[in-house]
């Protein structure tokens, strides 16, 4: 079995935490599953982009535990408009 690297263990432990905290809020773990699926074919190569993402994912659990959050905002990138 391959050994993961100090940042693969941070990221699968983030994932599994975002896993637990989704379970009591329903709708959140396919918004979840997906986010991290999309962010897979991130190239290992690519530490700053990596960090960035998991300081992003970090702050975003804190908020996802919060007994107040409800839903889940998503920011979507547009086309610019046409003239």
């Amino acid at each position: 079995m391959a050994r993961h690297s100090k940042l693969q263990k941070q990221v699968l432990s983030l994932y599994r935490q975002f896993l637990r905290a989704g379970k009591e809020k329903p709708g959140f773990l396919p918004r979840i599953q997906a986010e991290f699926r999309k962010n897979a074919s991130i190239p290992r190569m690519d530490v700053m982009h990596i960090e960035y993402l998991l300081r992003r994912g970090q702050r975003q659990l804190e908020q996802l535990r919060d007994v107040n959050t409800k839903q889940m905002g998503t920011f979507v990138k547009t086309k610019p408009e046409e003239r």
